[in-house]
């Protein structure tokens, strides 16, 4: 590892060349200031690495460098991506791709750089008018019949980031080979005059509800019980989009299935990068969903959901039987609609043994134990929907798929779309609701049901967060650390399995053997299972500067009764097991 004398001057080289007059003025004149600075701890954050896609693409903090988000980062992006495109379809007379953006600052700039790239190389470009859902962009994809495809966004990040999301030809974002080729692509680029950001007008072509009517009508077509609609079409749902794209669909869609009663939070309904409402504007954070929760409670709503700045993860709030608003975690959201969505095709008679459900391996064991009971196959897969829909893709014309998610508030109920949805995700879950009413039930109940048929479980996750240079170095410490010395009981369990994705290894501690994981490419993560089925799953994030765990204990619930007392058990086990993990 270089010295803080060495790195430093590596750096300091570094910026001086976005001194040139290739860089426009306001890029100079912010790696100047940084220059001056004589405190370098900016400028070393700025250039110290270059951005590289993760499991979210390319994601960082906006501003001047080569470690940040800007139009030079997104120009040599887009440039690798269109000349691995040229290489990969050589054949094809005409390459396409679609381009979208979020709500973010400077989101329609970059969306519009990247489609004057694409078209300047002599690649069409279908650019959406304005800002969408994300997984409108993967549905574009295969709509337009385009190679690949583009999404500026940072997702539910907070408001100084953005984002680069590459999809391929199936929708999906990419995986292996194509992630590794483009960034020999993107390296190969020896500078900016390499980039041609010189549009070509007439291969860009704005596209806007000639794409949203075909989604949506195909999203309509998800809809298992429009009869139990019709019954409950005047329950009060508020929603709100947290000033992000999900504005321009979500209400539509509800509207689609036949709810009549959408509620909105008008000020949450205005689109705006700055996100003023919130101090992070990601669902899964209770601050998030105060104002939405307060006009519940305002209205007496039955249900409560958002969707993230690019409307791909869902929040849900129920209501309790004492009348509180309780915000439930992303595991307990895909077990709702997965149960739904696996018992209502049974329900009506749809299931042939050809069925299949999809969840990433941090993502809770309980779902597991429904599918087996339901006899439909379940995938576990690595984090990110790039991985749910190469399963998707493998099983393509040999089985079906009926839904997939993972823990952190991602749910895809569709195959046409071949990212996490929240337009269909919450059409989808409004109309769960409505099912549960027909059976006499609410939300709640309906989720003590499924663990008294399935088993009780409770997860909690937790990331602690290490920022810059010396962070990113420190979680990797943390890493080796777990794997060198593997803790012997979590909660007052022994350990009894340990899966290493890193190695691809599976070891049985108690006989001391270890067996191969069946997995496409190795990961940096780490998995303990305790002999009462206690589950820890430790990886870094391959998008943010944190280091992610992921805790799961397990119980039994007789009824509905012992809900409340299997909580609080719950609590306390993970209590002992983050004792156990020193964090």
């Amino acid at each position: 590892m270089e010295n803080n004398d060495e790195l430093l001057k590596s750096v300091i080289a570094k910026a001086e060349k976005w001194l040139g007059e290739e860089y426009d003025a306001e890029t100079r004149a912010e790696v100047k200031r940084m220059l001056d600075n004589p405190d370098k701890t900016e400028l070393i954050d700025s250039f110290y690495r270059d951005l590289e896609f993760g499991t979210g693409g390319l994601r960082g903090i906006m501003g001047a460098g080569s470690n940040r988000m800007n139009i030079y980062t997104v120009g040599a992006a887009t440039q690798g991506l269109a000349n691995y495109l040229k290489e990969a379809f050589a054949d094809l007379p005409q390459i396409k791709v679609a381009v979208g953006h979020d709500v973010r600052n400077n989101s329609r700039k970059f969306a519009e750089i990247v489609a004057a790239i694409f078209s300047a190389n002599g690649i069409k470009a279908y650019l959406f008018d304005s800002f969408r859902p994300t997984p409108e962009l993967s549905f574009a994809i295969r709509h337009l019949g385009c190679q690949s495809g583009v999404n500026i966004t940072a997702s539910h990040n907070p408001k100084e980031y953005n984002g680069y999301k590459a999809y391929w030809e199936d929708g999906a974002q990419i995986i292996t080979p194509h992630d590794v080729n483009i960034i020999k692509h993107v390296n190969k680029i020896g500078g900016v005059s390499e980039i041609k950001f010189e549009a070509n007008p007439d291969l860009i072509q704005i596209i806007g509800r000639d794409v949203d009517e075909p989604f949506l009508k195909a999203i309509k077509g998800l809809s298992l019980s429009p009869e139990a609609i019709a019954k409950h079409r005047d329950l009060k749902i508020v929603y709100t989009p947290i000033h992000g794209t999900g504005v321009a669909l979500i209400p539509e869609s509800l509207k689609n299935y036949g709810f009549e009663n959408i509620i909105h939070v008008p000020e949450q309904d205005i689109t705006s990068g700055d996100f003023p409402t919130v101090e992070s504007p990601n669902p899964e954070n209770p601050p998030a969903m105060a104002m939405a929760i307060a006009k519940a409670k305002e209205v007496g709503a039955d249900l409560v959901m958002a969707s993230d700045p690019d409307a791909d993860r869902i929040g849900v709030v129920l209501r309790d039987k004492k009348g509180e608003y309780v915000l439930i975690n992303g595991n307990q959201i895909v077990m709702i609609l997965l149960n739904y969505i696996m018992t209502r095709n049974a329900e009506l008679g749809r299931l042939t043994g050809k069925e299949y459900i999809v969840k990433t391996i941090v993502t809770t064991e309980t779902i597991k134990s429904i599918a087996d009971k339901n006899d439909i196959t379940m995938y576990d897969c690595y984090t990110g929907f790039k991985w749910i829909a190469a399963v998707i893709a493998a099983n393509e014309g040999t089985a079906r798929y009926l839904g997939g998610g993972e823990e952190s508030y991602g749910f895809l109920a569709e195959d046409f779309c071949r990212d996490k949805d929240a337009v269909s995700a919450i059409s989808l879950m409004a109309e769960a609701l409505a099912w549960a009413k027909e059976k006499g039930m609410d939300f709640l109940e309906m989720l003590q049901d499924i663990y008294m048929k399935y088993g009780y479980s409770h997860e909690v996750g937790i990331s602690v967060v290490r920022p810059g240079k010396t962070g990113a170095e420190e979680i990797q410490k943390m890493m080796r650390e777990f794997r060198a010395n593997p803790p012997k009981e979590l909660g007052g369990s022994k350990v009894v399995t340990i899966k290493d994705y890193d190695t691809l290894t599976q070891t049985n501690v108690e006989a001391g053997t270890t067996e191969k994981l069946d997995m496409p490419v190795t990961s940096n993560v780490l998995q303990y299972f305790t002999a009462d089925h206690t589950k820890v799953s430790i990886r870094p994030s391959g998008t943010e500067p944190k280091i992610k765990f992921y805790m799961e204990v397990h119980d039994t619930m007789a009824s509905a009764d012992d809900y409340d007392a299997a909580n609080e058990r719950a609590k306390k086990k993970i209590e002992a097991v983050k004792k156990d993990l020193g964090i």
